[in-house]
């Protein structure tokens, strides 16, 4: 019985399709995330919509890794590899299988039919990456280009995309270390290479666009740094007003209802735009401790304001706490994960003086929201030079919070 791993060591054909969309995703996040924390990798121009035949630049083992980030994982790519280099043994075919997508294509005699096998993909809806050159080259000029990929795109009826790569060569250089550096994608417009075109003329044109769109990538590399959109929108929606009345509303609603700490809210603004600080962890701290003050006036005022995610654990708790320790009690909520708020309304309820009440929130809650505050501009000014890594932070450091109040929710249950 075949194993998983020997399964994975026989090379793929190109005629094979068991490449689900989901595979394709999970391969350009890796990538995209590796040459985010590399350098960066800034990407220009899309694919069109179906299938096509995708031919690039060749400087570096690194191109491949910027094709799969830059390719939507919709086309899911499949990329020709040397068959002799990358399906020699078992652990590199592994690699190439599983990290590429690579399907073998012969240079020693047979690689015209390998890449027509690949007419069974386009049919499919794949793109497939062809490396025209055949090897990798050297520095900024372009080798010349065999005649497989035009082929195999004017019999299949479909596209042929000239994308250019920057950047890959300094990173990864051929025979040489890997070194930090930022990486550029420009895929061009698609070309259209009806049958019976003469193939040399067709080859000599793809070659040309090409180098136009390697130039493309080059030029965008002088521009500035890489860095992500949504920190850039996150960054200049926080940068004015409008960032101070966000926070300060989160912070003082969750001090009476909201469920989600301001924290959060923090986290997300204060990693786009760290230099902002000084606006915004004083007013989620004050925002906060006013939401707690307000709550503990309407309980006293006989209005018991909602709380979600609130479990009557919590709350017997907090009954218990409170009466034995009054104000004094606020100083378990930093690590309790019971809100607030339901300290608040408890000490309400049991005649806690207001003016203590502030004393000991100021102390408990305040103290945790601006030393979590200061540590997260810290980070979002330790991430400067990676800015473009924005959203790969965000976004499961998010989620991985929402699994955290779930399990606290359910531990207090």
């Amino acid at each position: 019985m075949s194993t998983v791993a020997d399964v994975l060591a026989r090379p793929r054909t190109a005629g094979r399709d068991r490449d689900p969309v989901a595979g394709a995703w999970l391969r350009r996040s890796w990538w995209r995330l590796v040459l985010v924390l590399t350098g960066g990798i800034t990407v220009t121009g899309r694919l069109p919509t179906g299938a096509c035949v995708v031919v690039a630049n060749h400087t570096s083992h690194a191109d491949t890794a910027a094709l799969l980030a830059a390719i939507d994982a919709r086309h899911r790519p499949r990329v020709a590899a040397a068959a002799d280099y990358w399906f020699g043994n078992g652990p590199r075919a592994r690699a190439c299988t599983v990290l590429a997508s690579g399907f073998a294509v012969r240079r020693d005699g047979g690689g015209s039919g390998d890449l027509a096998g690949a007419a069974a993909l386009l049919r499919r809806g794949h793109a497939v990456v062809v490396f025209p050159e055949g090897t990798r080259g050297g520095g900024d000029v372009i080798g010349a280009f065999h005649s497989g990929a035009v082929r195999l795109a004017a019999s299949s009826g479909v596209p042929l995309v000239p994308v250019g790569l920057a950047g890959t060569g300094r990173l990864l250089p051929a025979h040489g270390r890997f070194r930090p550096a930022p990486v550029a994608v420009h895929i061009g417009a698609p070309v259209a290479v009806p049958a019976g075109t003469d193939p040399a003329a067709a080859t000599a044109a793809a070659r040309t666009a090409v180098g136009g769109a390697a130039a493309r990538a080059t030029r965008s590399l002088a521009t500035g740094r890489p860095d992500s959109a949504a920190r850039r929108r996150v960054a200049s929606a926080v940068s004015g007003w409008s960032g101070v009345l966000v926070v300060g509303s989160w912070a003082l609603l969750e001090g009476i209802s909201w469920p989600i700490v301001p924290e959060v809210a923090l986290f997300v603004a204060l990693l786009a735009a760290p230099w902002r600080w000084r606006a915004l962890v004083p007013v989620a701290v004050l925002a906060n401790l006013a939401g707690g003050l307000l709550t503990y006036a309407v309980v006293v005022a006989g209005v018991e304001p909602p709380q979600p995610l609130v479990t009557p654990r919590m709350e017997a708790t907090v009954v218990a706490e409170v009466t034995a320790e009054g104000a004094r009690a606020l100083r378990h909520q930093p690590t309790s994960g019971i809100p607030f708020k339901v300290y608040a309304a408890e000490a309400a309820r049991q005649d806690v003086a207001l003016g203590v009440l502030a004393v000991e929130s100021a102390s408990a809650r305040g103290i945790r929201i601006a030393a979590l505050g200061l540590a997260f501009a810290g980070l979002g000014h330790a991430l400067r030079r990676r800015r473009q890594a924005y959203l790969l932070i965000v976004v499961p450091t998010l989620a991985g919070f929402a699994v955290g109040l779930g399990l606290v929710v359910v531990g207090w249950t």
